[in-house]
């Protein structure tokens, strides 16, 4: 007998996002090591449309309430801001 799983919406965007996460890693590596100006330039294009894709399903998932990020307080925030900010 064959076990068959099917994935339902939850899964199957989950796995886009993470998909594009990976996809995304990809592209960003291969503008930062690209030799031609010209070939980074689409390498750069190609990566802002995946972040656009990235975040169309992100959106998508948290209206959903299937992948729910947490607000980080303000004293962190500007804790961060601080460290990166004070060395310049």
């Amino acid at each position: 007998m064959m076990n068959t799983q099917t994935m339902g919406d939850k899964e199957i965007v989950n796995d886009f996002i993470v998909s594009q996460k990976t996809i995304a890693s990809a592209y960003n590596t291969f503008a930062g090591e690209c030799v031609s100006e010209q070939l980074r330039n689409e390498f750069l294009n190609i990566l802002k449309e995946e972040h656009c894709v990235q975040a169309e399903l992100f959106n998508e998932a948290n209206s959903r309430g299937w992948y729910q990020t947490k607000q980080a307080p303000a004293s962190e925030i500007n804790q961060v801001k601080t460290k990166f900010t004070s060395g310049m």
